[in-house]
């Protein structure tokens, strides 16, 4: 292989490991991003009864979410529907 060959090759690995290093630090920006959207969130407590709360529990595991992620979906969905209105 002769010099300049290697010099080219040498470029395009450069050129790849530089594109790479964008992408980290891409990734590492959104991922910084989400974890400081997560930590806005605000807090609350709300008591349920416990049939209502059964009943909630049950559906979250229906749909694989914690119970604290199915009340937010529902709310959501519940604004999401009165804004249609």
């Amino acid at each position: 292989m002769t010099e300049e060959e290697l010099r080219s090759r040498e470029e395009k690995l450069a050129e790849r490991i530089a594109r790479i290093e964008e992408m980290e630090a891409q990734a590492v920006k959104r991922e910084k991003a989400a974890k400081e959207k997560e930590k806005a969130k605000k807090q609350l407590l709300l008591r349920l009864s416990p049939s209502l709360w059964n009943e909630i529990a049950a559906w979250a595991e229906d749909d694989f979410r914690s119970i604290n992620a199915q009340i937010e979906f529902l709310l959501t969905e519940a604004v999401r529907e009165r804004k249609k209105k």
